[in-house]
């Protein structure tokens, strides 16, 4: 068994159990323990788990802060940026929901000139000292866990304005719950941006897969596409009928 296939096998044990054993991913498998305990090393490394005595346990990134988040699996969202980026086309107006991975996209988007809406400071920050983007930040209550705004500021902004895409991190993605989030301040700025837009993209790298979030953003069938470096995940999207489900393997 390859490398690739005990790894995958070891997050599907994840996903289903929350937790893993050494000893018992080495007897399911028919490797040393040591074997496993690299495996377990290159997924820690990924982002997709946090190595414990004897096994580990699934993260829960939905719940983390952002400042954690965003340090994990970044070789994924980068893939997953540079799969989206194409997207867009000169002289056409987004919405970039705040988020590790919209963050990627942003720093990937080449499209000159351009016009930005976003509720996050970071995201803000890549467009800052560019003159050929229009750049406007909507305001509203700042949350620093998640390091975004919201509100009714923030709510009264996006409604004001229209735009060709909106990109949109997520909290989960379930094929049959479909995107949903941790809060519904949050849920509500993802919906107004999703309804602002001709086109809504959410990007989602493998963790925020195999969990649902108490707040519903949107149903996967009303999605132009989604974005993801889980090919397993990408074919289940496609099967619950998004056929723009995008495979974003990381190089």
């Amino acid at each position: 068994m390859f490398a690739a296939e005990r790894q995958d096998r070891i997050l599907a044990e994840l996903v289903a159990h929350g937790r893993v054993t050494v000893t018992a991913l080495a007897a399911a498998q028919g490797v040393s323990e040591d074997t496993v305990r690299r495996d377990l090393k290159v997924l820690a490394d990924r982002g997709y788990l946090q190595k414990t005595h004897g096994g580990a346990v699934a993260l829960d990134p939905a719940r983390m802060a952002w400042t954690a988040r965003s340090d994990l699996h970044t070789e994924g969202k980068a893939a997953i940026g540079a799969v989206a980026a194409p997207l867009v086309s000169p002289g056409q107006t987004i919405f970039l929901d705040a988020g590790s991975t919209v963050r990627e996209l942003a720093r990937q988007l080449t499209p000159r000139p351009l016009t930005v809406i976003t509720n996050s400071l970071d995201i803000a920050a890549v467009f800052a000292d560019d003159r050929q983007v229009q750049l406007t930040v909507t305001g509203g209550d700042w949350q620093p866990e998640g390091r975004l705004l919201t509100g009714s500021a923030t709510l009264a902004a996006l409604a004001a304005r229209r735009g060709d895409w909106a990109f949109l991190g997520a909290c989960s993605i379930d094929p049959q719950a479909g995107v949903t989030a941790e809060s519904d301040t949050d849920a509500q700025v993802k919906r107004a941006m999703a309804g602002a837009a001709r086109h809504t993209v959410v990007l989602a790298d493998r963790t925020k897969f195999g969990s649902i979030s108490p707040y519903l953003v949107a149903p996967v069938t009303e999605l132009y596409a989604v974005v993801t470096d889980d090919a397993g995940a990408a074919d289940a999207l496609r099967a619950a009928g998004l056929p723009r489900a995008l495979h974003a393997p990381p190089e």
